[in-house]
């Protein structure tokens, strides 16, 4: 029954991690479009004497979605911050430990918080279409704000994933929870 239990969990855990993984890398690519962007602005500003406030808002959102999108997948390859005085010196048993106690008297609290206190935000900049406040802005300021519930949600998502990961390496199923690569970030 634990084995089924155990094994049903980390089924779980490897599909949220490639949805989180797939998101993260999505989003990834937005810093190009950025870069390109921001390339048109300047050359639009400074050599046509042009403004262009829809796309230096467009640059605004892709910004936003790159860090509130791929935040989930920083946590999962262990690229996030993390303190670490004891940390890289603990077997996997203790860093499995240490990142469940992190997730849930850190990590699940923060997003609930986070959930409760900006669904009300969200929703009523949808009620009521909200756009920019500058002439020429882009008229989906409510799609912005709507990244906020794309970070709660992906990490509340990351953070069952990361708890089922640790739990399976705390019971000794599974060796360790941190990706392989993990060491290339630190």
């Amino acid at each position: 029954m634990f084995q089924r239990l155990t094994a049903t969990g980390l089924s779980l855990a490897c599909l949220i991690d490639r949805a989180t993984s797939l998101l993260g890398r999505s989003v990834a690519w937005l810093t190009l479009l950025m870069v390109l962007l921001t390339c048109a602005v300047v050359l639009l500003r400074y050599g046509f004497d042009i403004g262009a406030t829809a796309t230096q808002e467009l640059i605004l959102y892709a910004h936003s979605l790159v860090f509130l999108g791929a935040a989930a997948w920083a946590l999962q390859r262990d690229a996030h911050v993390r303190v670490d005085i004891f940390f890289r010196h603990l077997q996997q048993r203790g860093k499995a430990l240490v990142d469940l106690t992190g997730s849930l008297l850190f990590l699940l609290p923060m997003c609930l918080f986070l959930a409760y206190n900006c669904w009300d935000y969200v929703g009523m900049s949808w009620q009521r279409q909200e756009r920019s406040a500058d002439a020429g802005g882009l008229p989906w300021v409510y799609l912005h704000k709507s990244f906020i519930l794309l970070l709660v949600a992906s990490l509340l998502l990351q953070a069952v994933a990361q708890i089922l990961k640790t739990l399976a390496v705390l019971s000794g199923v599974r060796p360790g929870h941190l990706p392989a690569s993990h060491e290339e970030h630190l």
